[in-house]
């Protein structure tokens, strides 16, 4: 870690806390800064925050009183969750005061180079895909972000010898100044958090973030299939590193005969990969041109891509019960990743869908619900969800309270050899904190029935 001076002394405010805030006010507060947290929640169900007060931090809970910034703060670090429209943000913008995100501390301190994934889809999963190679080529790999550790928890214990492996979400990138991933890689765009961000246009201005500080002695990996992608990739001063499932390249990483290539070398073949899923050739491809820029071995590269079969939550095969196969996609939280889960399978479907109404329709999935021979909803998008099945011909159409009721349901309306599928479609924050919770309380839910 960067014994850094930047912070010493200036008045800080931490806004929100969860996982990141926690730390990076603990990180501020090594380095010197005098620090004030502000969290909404109550401090007597508070915990993190009485750990905090615990340190000798400043802890205001409760609410976020407006008044707060005439107290001179030179910076604000910010929850990615808290959109910029909160009037916190907004009236400290006006005062002329930065606000950022954990993920720029991180930079800041970390020894390491990083390697940052964004994308609409595939950001879990190319991520694990690239510390996975970096790992079995011995590159001494950290894993953090999105993915569920604090980046700048990780950067504080990394070395000049590791490299950080990041998810970064659009929320995190719109808080960034001088982050500059050694190597990134944009999975795909498509419309997505348009509650928070408003416009696609906004979305895709987040996303664009991760290459702003970008020069030409760093690479950008880009999905050549996807206009939006290359739009950032024509802006971009990084030396640009195609891929593409579709066309075979000059450069960068595609198929060929049925090869892995990247830069006209054969890496292994494509029948030999145990990930699911078409879709996820993409992620494969971005990956492992992330870890041939890395220096790591072909060897190194297969051993990964012939034994991962996915990350929980993605995807990922639970059980078979009574003939009957379960996959836990919970982590599908717009109709892209749902489409995708459902190309997926040839077998017959039984499709558990549904959570927080973001204002879209769903119409986009009716092609790919041919297999699809009953679908159970919950949430608030129940409704919506119900008319495109219904659109498509579904005959068996049925609502429920919650996942967990759900998995029964499902169970009575299958055979032996179908698959019974949780693919939301949306997120999960109308019913659960998390998609990692609805998606264990999918497994429990499938553990029962046996």
């Amino acid at each position: 870690m960067k014994q850094i001076e930047t912070y010493q002394y200036k008045k800080i405010l931490v806004l929100g806390l969860a996982k990141s805030g926690v730390t990076a006010s603990s990180l501020l507060h090594k380095l010197g800064a005098f620090v004030t947290v502000n969290d909404k929640k109550p401090l007597s169900e508070n915990p993190e925050a009485q750990g905090l007060l615990e340190q000798g931090i400043k802890v205001i809970c409760g609410s976020h009183p407006i008044e707060l910034l005439d107290e001179g703060f030179e910076l604000i670090v910010k929850n990615p969750g808290i959109p910029y429209s909160n009037p916190m943000i907004q009236g400290a913008l006006k005062k002329g005061i930065p606000v950022i995100t954990e993920v720029e501390l991180a930079y800041q301190i970390s020894e390491a180079p990083f390697i940052g994934i964004t994308g609409t889809n595939g950001k879990t999963t190319t991520t694990t895909l690239v510390y996975e190679m970096l790992k079995s080529g011995e590159k001494q790999p950290l894993i953090a972000g999105n993915i569920g550790t604090v980046a700048s928890g990780v950067a504080q214990k990394a070395t000049a010898e590791n490299t950080i492996v990041i998810e970064l979400s659009s929320f995190q990138l719109m808080g960034i100044d001088t982050f500059n991933p050694k190597i990134a890689i944009i999975t795909n765009i498509y419309d997505a958090h348009l509650d928070y961000h408003g416009t696609k246009r906004e979305y895709i201005n987040a996303k664009a973030n991760i290459t702003k500080n970008q020069t030409p002695a760093e690479f950008l990996i880009v999905n050549v299939e996807q206009e939006d992608v290359m739009e950032i990739a024509r802006q971009s001063q990084a030396t640009i590193v195609p891929f593409s499932t579709k066309s075979v390249l000059q450069h960068g990483a595609y198929v060929e005969d049925g090869w892995i290539c990247f830069n006209g070398e054969q890496v292994m073949e494509v029948a030999e990969i145990a990930l699911p899923g078409a879709h996820n050739l993409e992620n494969v491809l971005s990956a492992t041109a992330a870890a041939k820029l890395s220096g790591v071995e072909n060897s190194a590269i297969q051993t990964v891509l012939k034994t991962f079969t996915g990350v929980k939550h993605r995807l990922q095969y639970v059980a078979e019960v009574a003939g009957r196969k379960f996959y836990n996609d919970s982590k599908a939280t717009n109709s892209l990743a749902t489409v995708n889960a459902l190309a997926a399978f040839e077998q017959p479907i039984v499709l558990l869908a549904g959570g927080l109404d973001r204002g879209n329709e769903f119409d986009e999935l009716i092609p790919y619900l041919k297999n699809v021979k009953a679908v159970i909803t919950f949430g608030q998008t129940a409704g919506k969800i119900e008319r495109v099945a219904k659109e498509a011909g579904i005959k068996r159409i049925e609502r429920v309270d919650n996942v967990e009721k759900a998995v029964p349901e499902a169970f009575k309306l299958s055979n032996a050899g179908d698959v019974i599928l949780l693919s939301p479609a949306c997120a999960s924050w109308d019913q659960y904190k998390t998609f990692e919770v609805r998606g264990d309380i999918f497994i429990e839910a499938v553990h029962k029935l046996k």
